[in-house]
């Protein structure tokens, strides 16, 4: 997951695709039930951290889904460990261009304001910078259910620090060739957290990406376009899913 939140926000695609797939969300040091970590984190030591869950959970291989921060983690688990990797699916991030990765002045006065100001600014300000004004707008009486789930349990300062730290430093771009991982790159046109054209620099960047736009969605696309995205991912996974081994036929058993 991205920025301060918690892995349930993972919610609409896991519920989804649970299904029929075995899924892991989890929360990063410092947020939700994991414990507090380190004071000052990189974007390499959290991609440390999630390979220590997939060794924990003893799977060789899985299929990789990282949004924000989150998809900045995904790319550094790419490069380090991409035989870990079955496919690799980066929502709404970027490779670290030290100035062509700086928000809109809306998103980071959005973004600081939410940071610094209090629960009742966050609540004010982060609808305004995941979603655009008409979606809010849809939401009505949901909004609260919903934001509840991100702001319920913030972290601590320390945590948001680290993080903020890791992020700041957070630099893939020179190496995104070396990415051979099957990618899909998912670009919400209306984002002002991470500019639309920071999946464009990715798609050039990583071999044979493929980008799906959504151009009416804003920086928090996994809920906004739940639905679509996960028939996205379902599809992304199912075409780089290991091939099943032919099953022989009782008859050519027989004739054997």
């Amino acid at each position: 997951m991205g920025f301060g939140m918690p892995g349930a926000v993972w919610g609409p695609q896991v519920d989804e695709l649970q299904r029929d797939h075995r899924c892991c969300h989890y929360d990063h040091l410092g947020v939700g039930e994991s414990d507090r970590g380190p004071f000052l984190r990189t974007i390499p030591s959290m991609a440390e951290d999630a390979i220590r869950i997939l060794d924990d959970l003893r799977w060789d291989r899985a299929h990789v889904v990282g949004v924000s921060m989150g998809g900045m983690i995904a790319q550094e688990l790419a490069l380090r460990s991409g035989d870990r990797l079955q496919s690799l699916t980066l929502v709404a991030t970027h490779g670290g261009a030290p100035v062509a990765s700086m928000p809109t002045p809306r998103g980071l006065w959005l973004f600081f304001k939410g940071l610094f100001g209090g629960r009742k600014a966050r609540l004010k300000s982060l609808p305004r910078l995941l979603y655009p004004d008409a979606f809010i707008e849809s939401m009505g009486s949901d909004l609260d259910a919903h934001l509840d789930v991100r702001l319920g349990r913030p972290p601590q300062l320390r945590t948001v620090l680290g993080q903020l730290y890791g992020v700041t430093r957070h630099s893939t771009e020179s190496r995104l060739s070396q990415i051979h991982t099957p990618t899909l790159l998912v670009r919400p046109g209306m984002d002002i957290l991470i500019r639309p054209t920071q999946t464009d620099r990715l798609a050039a960047r990583i071999p044979n990406a493929e980008v799906l736009r959504f151009d009416d969605a804003g920086h928090g696309v996994t809920f906004q376009k739940a639905r679509e995205l996960n028939e996205a991912l379902r599809a992304h996974v199912g075409r780089h899913e290991p091939a099943a081994p032919a099953v022989e036929s009782q008859a050519a058993r027989t004739l054997r």
